[in-house]
């Protein structure tokens, strides 16, 4: 096996519905990320990076396997209840950890999993060596972190109970993770998961005075809202002075995004992008991201290529000199992190899904496919299908679909296409 200097550490920030525009290198109103801004300045900035779905495990499922996530049958958002949990991870799945354990990597999740409850999705059980923290899929209390009345955090299979907010707590447990990496010969994948800044809009009482006093005229559920952000902000920080206190920042790949777009009715923004969460607008589906990786990713670079979060999973192979899984709709942007973009790259077509069983979609689909500039969503089952041309309208403002009737066609067909094979994998846990 190579030495750890060959092979870099690899760190996966994830937020939890964070916005386009609720960060301050995006020009987010009101709020202040010092730490994430870092990360950008530090390295890449993308603006056009997108979740693979507008809600959680869906994306969550895309990050770990390569895949649109209803090709390894995480449609929707799988929750407490079976009558209203809408994707089980498929047992066939090859998941990041996986991957990465083949290369020597000690892999690690601290945060919010949701990709099952069941014993055999256990994070332990589909390739980290170690994991702290949330099963679930939102708390319903920062502080008591249960859902449903069940307390779904763990160490490793065992149920904690520990005090204090889950922010404070993930951040602590991740700088724990680092203290114990120190000076290992083997590199380390780190996965951590934040619930922030999802709902509940629960910040410490400290950081909701300390926005307020500096934004006066904002609103209070505006101030509350960038409160939660900033608090998570301030323990990334946290994170990224220990990666570097211990000595492993020059040889760590650091990456932070979000699982979706911000929710707007909790106070977030998605700056001037259409829709939120649970929409194929944009604001639904293009998250901030931004990656550092000290001597190897060029300092202060914006980069505006169209990349999906699925993205992550056969870049982290690359580094770590692993062939990709063969299948995975994913394409590495190692080249684009190191600043060598590949030149004639074949036009992507790409895919949205989401599906769920609230009263708004009773059951049904929402979706969207983009080529090129051009993209089709359907976002919901009582609303029409959109076309929107992307180079000259990413407000998603004009509706193409009657002047572009060809267009249309074609895109229509792409979408049929992916409903079809897709539809042919299994989303519920085998009876």
């Amino acid at each position: 096996m190579s030495g750890k200097g060959e092979r870099p550490n690899i760190l996966i920030i994830l937020a939890d519905d964070h916005g386009y525009g609720d960060a301050s290198c995006y020009d987010g109103p009101n709020i202040q990320t010092p730490n994430i801004d870092r990360i950008a300045s530090e390295g890449i900035m993308f603006t056009r990076f997108y979740a693979n779905s507008s809600v959680c495990s869906p994306s969550r499922a895309s990050l770990m396997t390569g895949r649109y996530p209803d090709r390894v049958g995480v449609p929707g958002v799988i929750r407490t209840h079976p009558e209203n949990s809408w994707g089980y991870l498929s047992p066939g799945a090859v998941t990041l950890p996986q991957m990465l354990s083949k290369a020597g990597y000690r892999n690690h999740i601290i945060g919010k999993w949701h990709l099952g409850l069941e014993p055999e999705n256990h994070p332990c059980r589909r390739g980290f060596d170690r994991f702290k923290g949330f099963l679930g899929d939102m708390m319903d209390d920062y502080y008591t972190h249960l859902r449903h009345g069940y307390n779904y955090m763990r160490e490793g299979q065992r149920e904690i109970d520990p005090e204090g907010h889950a922010t404070d707590l993930f951040t602590e447990w991740a700088i724990e993770t680092l203290e114990a990496e120190r000076g290992s010969e083997d590199p380390f994948f780190l996965y951590l998961a934040y619930n922030a800044p999802h709902t509940p809009i629960q910040p410490p009482e400290e950081w909701i005075e300390r926005v307020r006093e500096r934004e006066p005229d904002a609103s209070q559920e505006r101030v509350t809202y960038a409160a939660l952000v900033e608090h998570m902000d301030n323990g990334i920080g946290r994170v990224l002075d220990a990666l570097d206190g211990t000595g492993q920042g020059e040889n760590t790949l650091v990456f932070y995004t979000s699982d979706n777009g911000g929710y707007l009715p909790a106070g977030a923004s998605n700056g001037w992008l259409r829709g939120n969460k649970g929409d194929m607008y944009e604001g639904g589906i293009r998250v901030p991201a931004c990656a550092r990786w000290p001597g190897h990713i060029p300092r202060e670079v914006t980069f505006d290529r169209v990349c999906m979060l699925m993205d992550l999973f056969p870049t982290a192979c690359e580094l770590a000199g692993l062939d990709p899984v063969q299948g995975i709709e994913a394409d590495s942007i190692l080249p684009e992190l190191l600043g060598e973009p590949e030149k004639g790259v074949p036009e992507r077509t790409l895919y949205w899904v989401r599906r769920d069983g609230y009263p708004r979609f009773l059951g049904l689909c929402q979706h969207a496919v983009r080529r090129g500039d051009v993209k089709l969503l359907h976002n919901g089952p009582f609303e029409p299908l959109e076309l929107f041309d992307m180079a000259d309208d990413e407000a998603e403002e004009r509706d193409i679909s009657s002047s572009e009737s060809g267009t249309f066609r074609d895109m229509t067909s792409l979408l049929k296409e992916e409903i079809r094979v897709s539809g042919s994998v299994p989303w519920q846990r085998p009876r």
